[in-house]
């Protein structure tokens, strides 16, 4: 690791996997000179009106012990058969404002019991997600979208919901809103450095290393599709979107040049 100049540089790339995702876990948690990492909790006590599900919880099991009917409550957080949940996400347990909180209690078979997050899934499936109108998306400036050979995608069809912000510790990269189980995929192709939840601020994150001091961050994620080590394309698959601190679903996408944040709607289409 070279700190000359206040910066952290990439590790030669004979290096393992290992150590570029502990370098790449200081550089994204504030070491040196880039500032400590967002405030905002990914794992966080759970906001007024939502629950934090546990390993073994049920959709049935959390809607008797708040007294709401099941299938009101997979309504309320747009869920569908089989209603699956996920060890460590929310779910809204009072209605959303403007709706009315009368229910029905649950009658029909249980739902199935939550999955734990612990062991990304090994799938590699592609999947094609169509590019948000980019009239929406252009920020001044005119830095290429094309740098050192790669080529940018969005990884989430999505509104920008937060953008990035230079100095802010808080913005230092974008929000895309999503849907539940929504497929978060590689902006470019590269090798997948880091893959957990050990980095406080960012829940399940994904982080994939790039050509020339490139990397991409790819947080709030309800499941990883994965691992370290593996090489992954642009537009594969890296994980399925899950909730922010406040209970919605968004995808926390950053870009960084050689350890340093970077508007990621610069270098998007």
């Amino acid at each position: 690791m070279d700190t000359k100049g206040g910066r952290l540089r990439m590790v030669d790339s004979r290096v393992g996997s290992g150590a570029v995702a502990l370098l790449l876990v200081l550089v994204l948690s504030g070491c040196s000179s880039l500032g400590p990492a967002p405030v905002y909790e990914g794992y966080g006590p759970a906001p007024a009106g939502y629950y934090r599900i546990r390993s073994g919880d049920t959709l049935y099991g959390i809607a008797r012990r708040h007294k709401v009917g099941y299938q009101t409550l997979a309504r309320w957080n747009q869920l569908g058969p089989p209603y699956r949940i996920y060890a460590g996400s929310l779910l809204r347990v009072k209605p959303p404002r403007g709706k009315g909180g009368a229910t029905r209690r649950a009658g029909k078979r249980p739902p199935k019991t939550a999955k734990k997050t612990t062991r990304p899934s090994k799938a590699k499936a592609t999947t094609t997600v169509k590019t948000p109108a980019a009239k929406s998306r252009r920020t001044a400036g005119k830095h290429p979208r094309a740098v050192a050979g790669l080529r940018w995608r969005w990884p989430l069809a999505g509104k920008v919901v937060q953008r990035f912000r230079s100095g802010d510790r808080t913005r230092q990269g974008i929000r895309i809103a999503g849907r539940p189980g929504q497929q978060v995929v590689a902006a470019e192709g590269g090798t997948v450095v880091y893959s957990g939840s050990g980095l406080k601020g960012y829940g399940n994150l994904i982080i994939v290393k790039h050509t020339n001091g490139y990397l991409s961050a790819y947080g709030f994620n309800r499941r990883l599709l994965v691992s370290e080590g593996v090489r992954v394309q642009r537009g594969q698959s890296v994980a399925e979107v899950g909730q922010a601190s406040d209970g919605a679903y968004r995808l926390h996408f950053e870009v960084r040049r050689n350890g340093i944040p970077v508007n990621p709607l610069k270098y998007l289409p």
